[in-house]
């Protein structure tokens, strides 16, 4: 199953990098899964280069639209406990892993990683059709390089009855986030509305 979450890496730099990834997780057995970075992507380089990074449960999906877009700034985090990491303070759960393969044979990787260290901060807050429209509409956002405009703003459209309905503050706002910059990237005849 992919679990939507969050990783954080460090390049050689120490620059923090944080990326919505969909790791592949087997129910209940988060001892090791499989992440499946683009390789032009910076969490693919960071993996390659450092082997090691911090997986990140939450429902902060301000935060996880911020991510998707690249818009993060001063996300509060601490020194993970066993990786050369960083752990996100807004996150439910984290797992802190290492790299035990790659295959990057096809367009998108397949990092395998072993867990090495976990742990709770907190409680998610539940089950909400706001949260669960962000989630899709950063999805949305991040492949505008290959899926339909005209299917891309219909979705959102869709989407964002979801989070007018059932949302609260952060939803919206990040919604407004995702929307705006969905809209400047995609310069072309938008659908009549």
């Amino acid at each position: 199953m992919i679990l939507e979450a969050l990783v954080t890496t460090i390049g050689l730099d120490g620059r923090l990098n944080i990326a919505p990834m969909g790791p592949e997780v087997e129910p209940g057995e988060i001892d090791r899964f499989v992440l499946k970075p683009f390789k032009t992507a910076t969490t693919y380089r960071n993996l390659i280069e450092g082997k090691e990074g911090v997986l990140h449960v939450t429902d902060d999906v301000l935060l996880i639209a911020r991510a998707a877009i690249g818009r993060v700034e001063n996300a509060p985090t601490r020194p993970a406990d066993v990786v050369r990491g960083e752990i996100l303070l807004s996150a439910a759960r984290y797992y802190e892993f290492q790299v035990t393969s790659v295959d990057d044979s096809g367009d998108r990787a397949r990092i395998s990683v072993e867990v090495v260290a976990e742990g709770r901060q907190g409680d998610l807050f539940g089950l909400n059709r706001g949260k669960y429209a962000v989630v899709e509409a950063a999805i949305l956002a991040t492949r505008l390089d290959f899926l339909p405009r005209d299917e891309v703003f219909a979705e959102f459209a869709k989407l964002e009855r979801l989070v007018e309905k059932t949302g609260g503050r952060d939803e919206r706002s990040a919604f407004a986030l995702l929307k705006e910059y969905v809209n400047l990237s995609v310069p072309l005849e938008r659908p009549s509305e």
